[in-house]
């Protein structure tokens, strides 16, 4: 235990009421404490007390990391945190630490190699003309979030999942409900039961395809006696989630190479900018409001020259680590050809977004359709008359009204 000095003297407490934010302006809150310090403390709007808060990217990295720091205990407090509905589903590997997290991941893991991923390309990209093929086939104007940035995701995670196609609409709603804080805590929470009711009753059926869908593998992992029935509807909620978040994220991305034309003209100029491109919009964009899941700490840890008591709940920010200077030059400004670039947008250690390699295929399936595929590609109204998706944890437009020639 260290003694009281420097390391002990608490920052105070900033309030962050996590305003809803247009566009893609990077949240004035999180830019004011990142100023304050590497390690501060915030209240959230939702929970009780206060928690830590890590912003710069290598103490973000070591807390993500570092087996001292628990998701598992997060379940048993009533940390501050963003969102009013927050229940944990029995046994969901977001709250598990290894090795149960280790154990669960392993479930699905076929589903999420390069191998795995790469097989669903070919699928993916037929899947997305048709989407596109329609939207030209009816012609201007159209909006790209209902009738593409919505559908096309949603279509590509269920079909990893093993869901049917009558079954896609509602599990998108239920998704969606989730994933917002707009109709309340109530309404978030049912949509959360009846999902993963869905997935144990599909479980429960034997009516699973038996491949490496998600549904696959989890109902083999069952079977094996690998998982429980719990653990496994968790898990693949989990997915399904993580998948439609997608949507999102791309249309932060849409947003910016249509109010950036020349972004747009140089990546339809020089091809081979792309990918760098697709890493440098992911490292920028804002994938959420605020900050994800917290942490607690089991010992004593002393992060930044801050001491971090046992018991106490601990945020890391990977948007602020992605706008680290030491690590990112010039970091508010979009550079397409960035490198390096580590940026930690799909998180860090052991619980890294496993659908990390799918998350790039869609995005960079989209962004190609939107350069290549649409001429003149443009609002049909002023930026300042987009909404943007109210109570959401997940930051990005309602609708996308577009033109083109």
């Amino acid at each position: 235990m260290l003694k009281d000095g420097p390391a002990t003297a608490r920052p105070p407490v900033t309030h962050w009421p996590t305003p809803a934010l247009e566009g893609v302006d990077f949240d004035p809150v999180l830019a004011g404490l990142m100023q304050a310090g590497p390690v501060t403390r915030i209240r959230l709007p939702n929970g009780s007390g206060w928690a830590w808060l890590v912003c710069r990217y290598d103490d973000v990295r070591m807390v993500a990391n570092d087996p001292r720091f628990s998701r598992k205990l997060v379940a048993e407090h009533d940390v501050t945190r963003l969102a009013p509905h927050f229940i944990p589903a029995p046994g969901a590997v977001g709250f598990e630490d290894p090795p149960d997290h280790t154990r669960l991941r392993r479930t699905v893991a076929a589903a999420f190699t390069t191998t795995g991923v790469e097989r669903l390309r070919t699928r993916a990209k037929e899947m997305l003309d048709g989407f596109v093929d329609g939207i030209l086939a009816d012609g201007p104007p159209a909006d790209l979030t209902e009738r593409l940035l919505a559908p096309f995701p949603l279509a590509v995670v269920c079909e990893l999942m093993g869901v049917p196609e009558q079954d896609r609409p509602v599990v998108h709603e239920w998704t969606t409900l989730i994933l917002s804080s707009a109709q309340g805590a109530e309404r978030s929470e049912r949509a959360k039961n009846e999902a993963l009711a869905y997935l144990a009753a599909r479980l429960r059926s034997g009516d699973v395809p038996h491949d490496d869908s998600v549904i696959g593998l989890l109902d083999k992992a069952v079977r094996d006696g690998e998982v429980t029935l719990e653990e496994a509807t968790g898990l693949g909620l989990l997915i399904q989630i993580g998948g439609e978040a997608v949507t999102n994220n791309v249309g932060n991305m849409a947003y910016i190479l249509l109010t950036r034309p020349d972004l747009m003209d140089r990546l339809r100029a020089r091809p081979e900018l792309r990918s760098s491109g697709l890493n440098e919009l992911l490292r920028y964009i804002p994938h959420r409001n605020a900050v994800g899941l917290s942490r607690i700490a089991l010992e004593d840890v002393v992060v930044a020259g801050q001491l971090i008591r046992a018991g106490e709940a601990v945020y890391v920010s990977y948007l602020a680590a992605n706008r680290d200077p030491d690590v990112f030059p010039d970091p508010d400004e979009l550079h397409l050809d960035r490198s390096p670039n580590p940026h930690v947008s799909f998180g860090y250690g052991p619980h890294f977004c496993p659908g990390a390699m799918l998350a790039r295929l869609e995005s960079e399936l989209m962004v190609d359709a939107l350069l290549d595929r649409f001429e003149d590609l443009r609002f049909t109204v002023p930026t300042a008359e987009l909404r943007w998706r109210p109570g959401a944890l997940i930051r990005g437009p309602e609708g996308l009204p577009v033109t083109w020639s």
